[in-house]
């Protein structure tokens, strides 16, 4: 038997970490057709949970995600404040990231889905008719995995057999279907790449996918976890603030994925080779940059900005996943009532990899 009431995290508005209010009466949703209901086990948190909260997608917003980050902005236009553009509806429930079990279905789905354990694709195609380039983000655009219970489409709620925790596969939707969408859409093979924010959730996901398809990867990162990031398949570590062209060579590098963004974003350009592939996306240390269009056209490079995911970036995923192929770093978990904690320990960036949050077991 099913609770009626829930305990959830609902984001009121844009702002600072008083927007997120811990709540144990929040109906618990119903799974309408082609829809699954799941109970949340786990769910990673991501710079897009802080990005959004704080309104940083806006275009009136300049600075990078931390300046921001606990407090909120004051200059925010609500109205395209999101990954899509268009104004949030609030509250909502945030998480992109959901490992859970399904414990109920909607009309037009097998009653045998009930009992798996899944993850959900955290960049939706169904509410948008599967159009190319649509965005329709899990705890963006509709209610997501900070919460005991959770909706999503049968479709793209994939079963996971895997002997790693739910912890762990709650650090793998966003972070790694963000990289392997990078290394996927940069078409990284056996080459020299450079990885950006390394040892973030992302970045390290970057590190393991790309040496799973033979990549010698550069990672920049701070030298205290540079030892952490070695272990996870880098090849050599750079610390972060030295002069890349520098200390990697101006046109030695095939492949740049970027995670950070801001000032540095030229000399990045630079590093790469003619004919070169620069994937972004991100831009935590800033969205705005000065790059000089002379080195894009006259050493012919490639700038992929990535957010969209084709159908196999995710499963394709799920099955390195059940392979074995890669393992996600999950430095800490967090009770969910305890969020503002954790994502106050995420802005400090000492972690490595991923903070968790893991929900109360639900009581009928």
């Amino acid at each position: 038997m099913l609770p009626s009431t829930m305990a959830a995290v609902l984001l009121t508005g844009h702002g600072g970490l008083e927007k997120l209010e811990y709540r144990t009466d929040v109906p618990v949703p119903r799974p309408k057709e082609g829809e699954v209901l799941i109970q949340v086990a786990a769910a990673g948190i991501n710079n897009t949970d802080v990005n959004t909260r704080i309104g940083w997608y806006s275009k009136a917003v300049t600075s990078d995600t931390g300046a921001g980050g606990a407090a909120g902005f004051d200059d925010v236009d609500d109205v395209d404040a999101s990954w899509s553009g268009t104004a949030l509806e609030f509250p909502r429930i945030q998480g992109a990231d959901v490992c859970g079990r399904v414990v109920g279905v909607g009309d037009g789905v097998p009653r045998e889905r009930i009992g798996e354990r899944v993850l959900v694709r955290n960049m939706l195609r169904t509410p948008v008719g599967y159009r190319p380039f649509a965005c329709w983000t899990l705890g963006s655009e509709c209610d997501g995995g900070f919460a005991q219970f959770t909706v999503a489409p049968s479709r793209e709620t994939y079963a996971v057999r895997s002997g790693l925790s739910d912890e762990e596969l709650a650090a793998v939707p966003c972070a790694y279907s963000t990289a392997e969408n990078m290394l996927h859409r940069a078409a990284v093979g056996a080459e020299r790449v450079l990885v950006t924010g390394a040892s973030g959730g992302v970045g390290l996901a970057a590190v393991q996918l790309a040496g799973r398809r033979g990549a010698t990867v550069v990672a920049v990162c701070s030298a205290a976890k540079a030892p952490e990031v070695l272990a996870q398949g880098a090849e050599r570590t750079i610390d972060r603030g030295t002069d890349l062209v520098g200390a990697v060579g101006a046109g030695s590098v095939d492949v740049v994925i970027d995670l950070v963004g801001g000032s540095q974003s030229a000399g990045l350009l630079d590093l790469l080779r003619p004919g070169g592939r620069y994937a972004i996306a991100g831009a935590i240390g800033g969205p705005v940059a000065e790059i000089d269009l002379r080195t894009l056209y006259l050493k012919d490079l490639s700038v992929l900005g990535c957010t969209f995911q084709e159908d196999e970036v995710f499963e394709n995923l799920v099955a390195y996943v059940e392979r074995g192929e890669v393992r996600p770093v999950v430095s800490r978990t967090y009770p969910l009532e305890e969020i503002a904690r954790a994502q106050e320990d995420f802005l400090t960036k000492r972690h490595l990899g991923k903070l968790v949050l893991v929900p109360p077991t639900p009581s009928a």
